[in-house]
């Protein structure tokens, strides 16, 4: 389709992969704009049925317990995020001449006229904190906003609804850029690279290609990570619109075109008029919560697109003051016996496992579960010095146990084999015996949940109730 515009959809036969929160939406849409639509999902459970019943009803047929066939006269197929370029489904319509998209592509092209432009974010960690922190700054603007793509509200609804907006925040994961050709941001961050989904990608180097779609056509700014020179080279690469600036983002005190950190000011060398010589103040460090190394890079990603938007320096911080991070990412939990226990469930993989563990010290490590192919050596070697104790849970622990034996064999390693809804809180009783006043427990597991739990909000639910279980009992 690439970046041709559609100007009907009357009387096409579209196929659209998957019955989830995205799919049901891009059908809904699709259909009501004359289309005719066939959802197709290799499920067929009681849920399933539920929800087809809900389409039929609206017209749109659904083909349950058969995902691999490419139903008769498809001339599209839209796709849910989550499905793999390689899918039978999409080796059909390879064959057959039919392009395949996914629904961030679709809602690009459905915008009306005067659409709210788009403000992207992507990389392996943070994404979901810096596109909310991003809305939040908008909002402190006085600007109509929404936070959408891999986040809350389906972004085809968002387009086609009845509600109109200045500006939207909009995250992108690696899996939606592929299926996107044909977006083109305002602005747009990678906020960093690390190994993740391979297994769906297949390499490195076209995980970092997907991400790097962000920056395709960016009118304004292509934000990149000073610390992560990969992002940079996604910069270089992409090809934007003329005049559009890369500008840079760092922890350390900002050169010309730069965001930074001076004397604990979030200082702007890259949106003030003699960008040589003048820097803005936007925000204080403390005006991050939690102020944790990483997640003030998230803020200060979230500042550049907010000033490439032309936001003043008040609304920045005002809108970092307002914003509230989401559960299971760094989050608090409670204090017991002088030990601060911290949920970060959400780091489910080595790089987000990384920044959390940099952010305290010293600490009693919860971490394990399902590797995804995942290596732990740098990991545990970058991380070593920072280590009380280690509490091993889930199917790959024995990785990670590896690694602390080849570069970190000082540290005490409690191995827990179970898995069974008790493992949590016998994980925090084993923190609890190894910290001491001072340590932080911290659960970032470096892997991602379903190896034990439903996902990674259930797994840091469970380690809260554990340590309220903890506190309880110490009261």
């Amino acid at each position: 389709m690439g970046s041709r515009q559609v100007t009907s959809w009357q009387d096409r036969n579209i196929t659209v992969a998957g019955l989830g929160v995205s799919g049901v939406s891009a059908a809904r849409a699709l259909a009501g704009l004359g289309a005719s639509v066939t959802v197709v999902d290799g499920g067929d459970s009681e849920g399933h049925r539920a929800r087809a019943a809900e389409l039929e009803a609206a017209g749109i047929s659904v083909r349950l317990g058969d995902a691999d066939t490419l139903p008769e006269g498809t001339d599209l197929v839209v796709t849910s995020p989550g499905w793999k370029p390689g899918s039978p489904l999409f080796e059909a319509a390879g064959k057959a001449g039919v392009d395949v998209v996914g629904d961030v592509e679709i809602a690009w092209l459905l915008r009306g006229e005067n659409a709210a432009p788009w403000l992207a974010i992507t990389g392996t960690n943070g994404k979901t904190t810096t596109t909310q922190m991003l809305a939040s700054i908008l909002r402190a603007a006085g600007l109509k906003t929404a936070a959408v793509g891999n986040i809350g509200t389906p972004i085809i609804d968002v387009v086609t609804g009845d509600e109109t907006y200045d500006v939207l925040a909009v995250e992108l994961s690696s899996y939606q850029l592929h299926w996107a050709p044909s977006v083109r941001a305002h602005s747009a961050a990678v906020l960093n690279l690390a190994p993740d989904h391979l297994d769906w990608h297949g390499s490195m180097d076209a995980y970092a290609a997907d991400k790097g779609r962000i920056y395709e056509g960016n009118t304004v700014a292509c934000v990149y990570n000073v610390a992560d020179p990969a992002t940079e080279a996604l910069v270089v690469e992409a090809d934007v619109e003329e005049g559009c600036r890369a500008i840079g983002f760092t922890l350390g005190a900002p050169g010309p075109s730069m965001l930074g950190v001076v004397d604990g000011i979030l200082v702007d060398r890259a949106f003030v008029e003699n960008r040589q010589k003048n820097a803005q103040e936007l925000a204080e460090v403390k005006d991050v919560n939690p102020p944790a190394p990483h997640n003030i890079a998230n803020a200060l990603a979230a500042a550049a697109l907010a000033r490439a938007f032309g936001v003043e320096p008040r609304a920045v911080r005002d809108g970092l003051r307002d914003f509230r991070p989401d559960a299971h990412r760094v989050s608090y939990v409670d204090e017991v016996g002088g030990v601060t226990y911290i949920d970060d469930s959400k780091a489910t993989n080595t790089h987000a496992a990384e920044a959390s563990l940099a952010a305290f010290e010293p600490v009693v490590w919860i971490a394990g579960g399902l590797a995804k192919g995942a290596t732990f050596d740098e990991l545990v070697q970058k991380s070593a010095d920072r280590l009380r104790a280690v509490v091993l849970i889930g199917a790959d622990r024995a990785l990670i146990a590896e690694a602390l034996a080849r570069h970190a064999p000082e540290v005490p390693v409690v191995d827990l084999e179970r898995t069974d809804t008790g493992a949590m809180l016998a994980a925090v009783r084993e923190a609890a015996r190894l910290a001491k006043s001072g340590d932080t427990v911290l659960l970032a597991p470096a892997c991602a949940s379903m190896d034990m739990f439903a996902n990674y909000n259930k797994r840091g639910d469970a380690f809260a109730d554990a340590v309220r279980e903890l506190a309880a009992e110490s009261a």
